[in-house]
């Protein structure tokens, strides 16, 4: 899952990707408005944290915006201004939640799941063939074993599974794990990939991860 994070105090910023990246969330971070919005509209993310008072663009015009281009992005606001009149504008602009510094780890990694939440999950597991991907604990199992999946591999598998009759190129999986302007190499998805296959092999999974030429890959139950 990936987050976009406004936030314009570095050192925040910098223990705010720290926090989201040990829960297995990709995270681009911004430090002004203006960004937040150019990122806005080129990225792909799944949810979107917003300071209110940020240089260039506040927090609350980058919301409005945003939902005035027809997103409905969910969207955090993490903010020092904790009076009742701002939680209700920053509401009322389309918030899906509002967070006063100073924060509770926990409950700020509640608030995103809570906002990223589907109506139609039901389980924290997905399967597909004998295999199962636990979301709250990252671990892909079978029958026959079990494995604990690092931050970029769950991400990676997550994608395959939740649509495993779709191919995924590899610039969706740069774009959505690694972010649109990243500096990594894409054959950073290759070796991925191959670790993904290793542990597949390892726990006895009866799918594989099939490469399709220029085009990216799939999952495929073997017979």
């Amino acid at each position: 899952m990936r987050i976009l994070l406004a936030e314009d105090e570095k050192a925040l910023s910098k223990a705010l990707v720290k926090i989201f990246e040990k829960n297995n969330y990709s995270i681009d971070a911004v430090y002004d408005g203006e960004e937040a919005l150019d990122y806005l509209d080129g990225g792909n993310y799944d949810a979107a944290v917003l300071d209110i008072m940020m240089p260039k663009v506040d927090g609350i015009t980058v919301l409005k915006k945003l939902r005035e281009s027809g997103s409905n992005l969910p969207v955090l606001m993490l903010t020092a201004k904790s009076e009742i009149d701002d939680k209700v504008l920053g509401l009322d602009s389309g918030a899906n939640y509002y967070l006063t510094k100073p924060f509770d780890t926990k409950e700020l990694m509640a608030a995103v799941r809570a906002i990223t939440r589907s109506d139609n999950v039901v389980d924290t597991k997905i399967g597909y063939g004998n295999l199962s991907l636990d979301r709250n604990n990252y671990e892909l199992a079978t029958e026959s074993g079990r494995v604990t999946l690092a931050n970029k591999e769950f991400q990676m598998m997550e994608m395959l599974m939740s649509a495993p009759d779709n191919v995924i190129s590899v610039d969706t999986f740069m774009d959505h794990i690694w972010g649109y302007d990243t500096e990594t190499e894409s054959n950073v998805v290759w070796v991925y990939i191959s670790y993904l296959r290793k542990k597949l092999t390892a726990i006895g999974a009866n799918v594989k991860i099939k490469a399709l030429r220029n085009a990216g890959y799939k999952l495929e139950i073997e017979d």
